[in-house]
């Protein structure tokens, strides 16, 4: 509402507060009403994770299925063999030649899994993930809407957390942005300002970033060069130190409010502190309230003066 060119988002409302009724006033804020909320429990999600191959190679193919492979077993820490992840590959290329490249499903996928098992009565920890993905029914079979053309609230308070189904809800959804972002051209840039398209909003992150997340990791690297936002939010700094991928490193704009716990560690790795200089950080996070955040001194880092932080009072960002 107060900019001349709106910029839409995709927010993942892990504990419900945005779908709540009581909180309704807040999505007038935003310009949006409630028929941007979707609930998978009730309804799928109205697009297909799944990329369209159509007219195109079959090594693109082969090199997505052990991605996707990859994906289904850390999503739900699987312990699978060389074997079972094969398995897995080989299914996921044979459903796509089914479709002639066109995108898949999770039924399909199990389908040509367990026709490479011994026994497909006997579930292994791969089909038990599939099936879970299958019976949960979170995603339609074709794209109904536009997932950057419009807000949308997606409602996860239904799910576990930690569990299989909330974080292929979240992990599928980035890979879609991540295909959808491949084919935009990069934003748009004067001296004065730069295109931002769309922001991501994930809280409870942590959830998403204990895993190699590849889509993630693409879209934190890439998105920013094409008008995407991603905003990750945890309570706990420590949750961004992933042996994965530096977060950090990509970061354009780490806010840190109260934290639960302080990680000396990753303020060094966020503004190199001498040691008199942490203690002053870390006192100043300690002493943070309300609507308050430690942000980066650009220029001081840049011109090795001054406080490397500022500390800074909001009521909301634009």
């Amino acid at each position: 509402t107060e900019s001349q060119y709106p910029v839409n988002f995709l927010l993942f409302d892990y504990k419900g507060e945005f779908s709540d009724i009581q909180n309704n006033h807040w999505l007038s804020l935003f310009d949006v009403d409630r028929s941007c909320i979707l609930d998978p429990l009730t309804q799928p999600l109205p697009f297909t994770p799944f990329k369209d191959f159509t007219g195109r190679s079959i090594n693109e193919i082969n090199l997505y299925s052990t991605e996707m492979s990859s994906a289904l077993c850390s999503i739900d820490r699987v312990s699978a063999s060389a074997n079972m992840n094969n398995r897995l590959s080989e299914a996921i290329v044979e459903a796509y030649k089914s479709t002639n490249g066109a995108p898949i499903s999770f039924e399909l996928m199990l389908k040509c899994y367990q026709s490479r098992m011994k026994d497909a009565n006997n579930d292994d920890s791969i089909s038990s993930v599939l099936k879970q993905l299958v019976n949960a029914h979170i995603f339609e079979s074709e794209d109904k809407v536009s997932l950057i053309d419009d807000c949308y609230i997606i409602k996860m308070d239904g799910y576990p957390k930690d569990g299989p189904i909330a974080k292929a809800i979240v992990y599928f959804l980035m890979s879609k942005l991540n295909n959808i972002y491949e084919l935009l051209d990069k934003q748009a840039v004067n001296d004065e300002v730069v295109q931002i398209r769309h922001f991501s909003i994930i809280d409870e992150a942590h959830y998403m970033l204990d895993f190699d997340n590849k889509p993630l990791r693409n879209l934190i690297a890439v998105g920013r060069n094409k008008g995407m936002s991603v905003v990750l939010a945890t309570q706990n700094m420590e949750h961004f130190k992933s042996k994965h991928f530096d977060f950090y490193a990509n970061a354009q704009y780490p806010l840190i409010m109260k934290q639960q716990s302080i990680n000396d560690g990753v303020l060094k790795d966020l503004y190199g502190t001498s040691p008199s200089e942490l203690l002053e950080l870390k006192q100043a996070i300690a002493g943070l309230g309300k609507g308050e955040l430690i942000i980066k001194n650009n220029e001081a880092i840049l011109m090795g003066i001054g406080k490397k932080f500022k500390k800074i009072k909001v009521r909301h960002l634009i």
